[in-house]
Parts: structure tokens; sequence; C-alpha cells
């Protein structure tokens, strides 16, 4: 659209004025911080000096007077680094400012006033010099969410003091480039729409970016809920869900200072390393420090101190493509990570004092301070609410107290570790051999399990996990099931200051999986994010979602759909959505592109001739992420091994940590969450894709692309696709 020219004219002052507060602000504050340089500095050399003498007295008879004037030097340092880090900060922000300031105005009016104020909104807040006339907004910000969630006319907030209501009159959007305004528009409906498919039809980025300028309504209500301790979003391939989750950890950062965050207090969880590093980009961007992001395995190795530990990418890579395995590998980490299962592991907790903990008389000074049974007793007659692991814990304490009377004064630090040294066989649990005896037992394991449905093929899922447990590797179903039984008799205090945690690819858990995530993080909030069609070796629905809330046992919980997809053109999503059946209805942001086609070939190469011609097409279209496919590492590294001579490429395998730009080959399991420009499918064969679950495999991998998508296979091509 044609801008009026004195809109221009206004919107381009405006712009000046706000980039001359910016740069203004700029330079006080790195004046600030080269006055705090010189101080800390100064602080330091003041240290220095003058207390080496406290130093050499800190194990003196003036020790406390030592420290005291030490903390006098130490304090300002302190103080002044932080002051630096807070400012360093500031500069960071405004420095970006200054090449766009903002993206979005909104003119709104207040139900009590008469006039229309202009609202201009960016990434982050800019205040005048007196502090009170605000020159842009905080995306997060309350009024902000008009921008959101309204078009023009009646519109709403939420506020910390209740809910503010007024009028908007005028919706607009900005491109601002290294603080040149190159455009605005007055935003309707389907011009939105149109910019934002012109956003979408651009190649992506290494990293996953903001998405600031284009949160859709849905979106932006899930960002702003204060009011759920268990949000859930079911979201398609495409919808946005983990930019939704990232820009959510920034709003909580954002909040008042009741309800404030601080980058210590939130988790993210994410399925592997390549993803995190995927996402790394995206609160930094924002202008909040990045949170603590962990793989699952990463957890479970935190949990189980020195445990080498089979990460879940080399658990796909086996179940995948190990034929042989595959059906009693899928029954037993289904079993073994099922209710039915925790079930069998708290009875098992109840017996150990009865059963497995092999309580012994102790003697101390030539007589018995207690006898076995007495600490059996002690141990069996506790409550339910303090853990096994503490009660064997208070028990040593009692021990002692009982020597200590013993000898008619309290006991030393030898005689203590003495006594620690000879009743540990009973007081400190060895869980995984505990773990051992649970399945080497049978007879046993069904007297546990009585009244409790077992899948019908459980002798073989005994009989597999004696083997895998014979192992020094622990096996990824064990090792969470291992994780479980250790929280459950030990706990831990390791994630005490997480309040929110961001749980990502939500179907690719079971219920054992939340429930260590109820026992690490019981005072949290929960952001869980899903998607029922991405799984890939079990089947979910929707009810995955109410046994997620059952096992977390929040108050105040709730699920949000979101059904449409923005990645892929129209034509891409379809092809996808024919592999799903009619199971799901996804919409489309409707953005036309070409039909996918598959290419079979006679022989290998013809077909590495055929792949890389496309990859050479693709680099000439422009496009900058090439996702060759694969359903296996295996069938990656062949694949790479074939073309890495002739065709500058990489190959993600498992654990990779590498920079999404250019040319690369991936197993399908290590693409989700991604996406590319164009997405080559190289192995898209009978021999490969024939299963259900298969099925699932092909719609993740489709889903992947942007804007180009290409199947190509050797001999006969995937019945499964039509």
């Amino acid at each position: 659209m044609e801008n009026n020219n004195s809109e221009l004219e206004f919107e381009q002052k405006r712009l000046e004025q706000t980039i001359a507060l910016a740069k203004k602000q700029l330079n006080q504050a790195r004046e600030r911080n080269e006055e705090n340089k010189s101080a800390i500095i100064s602080a330091k050399k003041e240290l220095r000096e003058n207390t080496t003498h406290s130093i050499g007295n800190l194990w003196g008879s003036e020790a406390f007077e030592a420290l005291a004037d030490l903390n006098q030097y130490v304090n300002p340092i302190t103080d002044k680094l932080a002051d630096y880090e807070a400012v360093e900060n500031k500069i960071i922000l405004l420095e970006n400012m200054i090449q766009s300031p903002y993206f979005a105005r909104i003119d709104f009016k207040f139900d009590d006033e008469e006039e229309f104020e202009k609202i201009y909104i960016g990434r982050s807040s800019l205040k005048g010099e007196n502090g009170n006339e605000i020159f842009v907004y905080d995306w997060r910000s309350p009024i902000a969410s008009v921008f959101y969630r309204f078009v023009t006319g009646p519109a709403f907030y939420d506020a910390p003091g209740g809910r503010i209501t007024g009028e908007v009159s005028l919706k607009r959007q900005y491109e601002i480039k290294k603080g040149v305004l190159e455009y605005f528009f007055d935003a309707e409906v389907q011009i939105i729409d149109e910019f934002l498919r012109k956003l979408l039809s651009q190649n992506t980025s290494t990293q996953m970016k903001a998405i600031v300028e284009t949160i859709q309504k849905d979106q932006d209500m899930v960002i702003r809920d204060m009011e759920n301790d268990l949000m859930m979003v079911q979201g398609v391939a495409g919808s946005g869900k983990t930019s939704v989750a990232l820009h959510r950890a920034a709003y909580l950062m954002y909040q008042g200072l009741s309800s404030k965050l601080s980058a210590n207090n939130i988790i993210i969880i994410s399925p592997n390393s390549l993803f995190e590093q995927y996402i790394s980009h995206v609160l930094p961007e924002l202008g909040e420090e990045n949170v603590l992001s962990v793989v699952f395995e990463e957890i479970l190795s935190g949990i189980l101190k020195s445990e080498q530990i089979q990460s879940r990418n080399q658990f796909l890579e086996n179940l995948i493509s190990n034929s042989r395995y595959r059906d009693i590998i899928k029954k037993s980490i289904e079993f073994k990570t099922s209710q039915e299962f925790l079930e069998i592991l708290d009875r098992f907790i109840d017996d150990l004092p009865y059963r497995w903990i092999e309580f012994e008389d102790v003697f101390y000074n030539g007589g018995c301070v207690v006898s076995k049974e007495a600490l059996k007793v002690k141990v069996c007659s506790g409550g339910k609410e303090t853990l096994l692991g503490t009660k064997l814990k208070l028990l040593e304490t009692y021990i002692l107290d009982l020597a200590g009377e013993v000898k008619k004064r309290s006991v030393n630090r030898q005689e203590e570790l003495l006594i620690k040294e000879r009743i540990g066989g009973f007081t400190e649990l060895r869980v995984r051999e505990l773990y051992r005896k649970l399945f080497y037992d049978k007879e046993y394991f069904y007297s546990l399990a009585k009244g409790i449905k077992l899948p019908d093929c459980i002798e073989d899922i005994l009989t597999f996990t004696q083997e895998n447990l014979c192992s020094q590797f622990l096996y990824y179903d064990d090792a969470a099931a291992l994780a479980c039984l250790s929280l459950k008799i030990n706990g831990t205090s390791k994630y005490k200051t997480i309040r929110q945690v961001v749980i990502d690819e939500a179907q690719d858990y079971y219920p054992l999986h939340f429930e260590i995530f109820r026992l690490l993080f019981s005072k949290s909030k929960f952001t869980v994010l899903g998607d029922i069609n991405q799984t890939l070796e079990k089947s979910e629905d929707l009810s995955l979602y109410d046994q997620i809330g059952r096992i977390l046992n929040k108050k105040k919980i709730s699920l949000v759909t979101m059904d449409k997809s923005f990645r892929c053109t129209n034509e891409i999503l379809n092809y996808g959505m024919r592999l799903l059946g009619g199971s799901s209805q996804v919409k489309s942001f409707n953005r036309k592109g070409e039909e996918p086609q598959v290419y079979k070939m006679a022989d290998q190469t013809s077909l590495d001739s055929k792949i890389i011609s496309e990859i050479q097409l693709c680099m000439e279209k422009g496009y900058q992420s090439i996702g060759l496919i694969c359903k296996t590492e295996k069938n990656a590294k062949f694949l790479f091994d074939r073309l890495k001579d002739k065709i500058d490429i990489q190959l993600v395998k498992n654990e990779s940590s590498t920079d999404l730009h250019g040319v690369f080959i991936i197993p399908v399991y290590m693409s989700k969450g991604l996406e590319f420009d164009a997405v080559l499918i190289c192995d898209a064969d009978r021999k490969n894709y024939y299963s259900q679950d298969d099925k699932k495999l092909l719609y993740i991998a489709c889903t992947r692309a942007l804007h180009r998508l290409n199947l190509f296979c050797m001999g006969e091509a995937s019945p499964l696709l039509g």
C-alpha cells in the first residue's frame, strides 16, 4: 500500500527521535561502565595492597577480624561487577534498538480518556530521560498483548491491577533495518497474512529466530498464561510450539517483582544436543540470558552418577535399524516405563527393608549397642512420607547417639567413620544391584506383580533385561527405571531452584519419565509441548495429555491445541498429511509451492547422480539449508561415503553439534524440531519404509521442509507413499 506523505514524514521523524534517545542512553551507559571498570581495577588494587596481612591471619587467633577486614574490600568489587554486568546487558539492548527500535504501533484509547495514545512496540523498552514517558514498550508488556490479540475496534488487556478496556483505531507494522525505515503498513487481516507469507517464504537460518513480529493470537495466549500450573500444547508440525515455549520463558523472566523468574529458575528439556544448539540464540535475541537446557539422558546421568548410559538417539538407531530385536526393544521400554511397572517399583521399595536390606547387630566398645531386629522395626515403622534413604541416614545418627551414650561422651570423628564403615552395608543402598535382583528372581518378581496386568511377553522381557543388565553399559529403558527407583529411595535437591520446566517433544516420553519429572521438579510449574502425530516408536492420541496431567498432579491445568502449520507450503503439508490418513486435521497457512516428486532410480549410481543434481538445483535456487534425510544413521553414513568426494556435504551423527548451514545428511529421528529450506528423503524405498511406525518417520521427514521436498529411492518406492 502507498503511505500518505505526511504519515511517512511523521514516522521517519519519530524513528529519528527514538534512535537519537537510544544513542544518548548508549553513550551514557558506556561512560558509566568505563567508570565501573576504573572503580573495579582500583578496588582490586586496594584489596591486594591492604589485605596481604589479613590473608596470612585467616588461620590464626584473629581470624574473625581478618575475614571482616577482607570483606570490607571484597564487597565493593562484587557490587561493582554486578553493576558492570547489568550495564553491559543494557548496552547490548540499546545497540540492537538503534538497529531496529520497534516493529509495531497501536493507537489505543483508554475508556476514561478522550484521545488515542500511540503505543510503539519493540523487543525491549525505551523510556525518556525522566523515566515517565515510554518511547517503546517491550513486546511482553501487558498493553502489547492488544497488538497480538485484536484488530481495530474494542479491545482490552490484563494489567497487574486488573482488566483495562479501550479501543484500537490503528494497527501498524514496520520493517526497520540498520536504523532505516524501509516500509510500514496499516494492518488489516489480509495485509497481515501477506506480510507473514512474505516472511515465511524467506530462507531458514542456522538457528531458530525470535518471532515477536508474527506471534499469533493463540500463541500469545500460551506465552502470557500465568494462571496454570501445567500448560500443555498439542501443536502440529510447523505450528511454532517450540518458539512459543521459548518466548514464554522470556515472558516469565520479564514479569513483575513477585513472579519474575531468573535464568536459573527455568529449565528446558530438549530432545537432543543438536536441537539445544538450534534454539540457543532465541533468548539472547530477546535480550534475556539463556536458561539451563538439558537432554533427558543428562538428567539420568546426574541421578545415577557414574553410569554409562545409552542415549535416546542410540536407542532409536538400535530400535529402527535392528529388525531382529525391534519387537522386544519396543515391548521392553513400553512395559518398564508403564504405570504398571511403576506400581511394581513402589511395592519393591516397600519390601526392601523386609527382604533385601541385611540389617546387622551393631557392636561398640565391647557390647551390642542395638540389635538388627530393633533397627529393622525402626525403619519399617516410620511413615511412607519419609524416603527410605532418609530413614537409613537417620539410622546412622541414631546408632551414633547410642554409641555416645555407651562412651558417656560424644563420638569423635575417627570413631564415627569406623561405625559408619561397619553399618554402611545396610545404610547405603546400591540401587543398581537391587534393580538387578528385581529381574533375576522371577518368582519374586511375579509375587510383587500379583494383581497387576502384565504383557503377554513378560518372560521375554525379563530374559532380555537380565542379559542387558550384564553389560557395563546401561540401556535407555533400564536407565530411566533405575533413575526413578533411585529418586523414590533417595530423592534429590539438585533442581531446587527450578520454578518452571519446559518439556518439548512430550510425545516421546512415557509415564515413568513424567514420574521422574514430578519427583525432580515437585515445586515447579510446567509447560509441556508435543505432537501426537510425531511419535517414533509408539502410537499416541489426545489421552496422552490426560495421563501427563494425572502424573504431574497440578491444580490448574490447561490444554491448548495449535492446529495451523506455518512451516511448509500447501503442497508439502498435504503430501505429509496423506501419510497420517484421516486421523488428524491440520490447517495450512496457505503458501503455494511445488508438488513433491518421487524419483525411482534403477541402480545406485543413477540414484546418487539424481540426488547430486537435485542438490545443485536447490543451491541455484539460493536455498541455504539443504537436508538429506535418511531413515537411520547407518543409511546416512552409507550415503555420505558415496557422496563426500563429489559434493561439499557434512554428516550429522549421534550427539553431533553442528551448524545447520549448507548441505548435510541426517537421520530422521535427529531432524525432529528442525527445519530446512529443502528436504531430500534419500532412501524412500519399500525395504526401508513399510510399517505403521515408518509412516510416522516419513511424516516427520516430509514436514521438515519449508519450500521444497522430493523423495528418492532405488528400485521400488515405499508402498506408504501411495
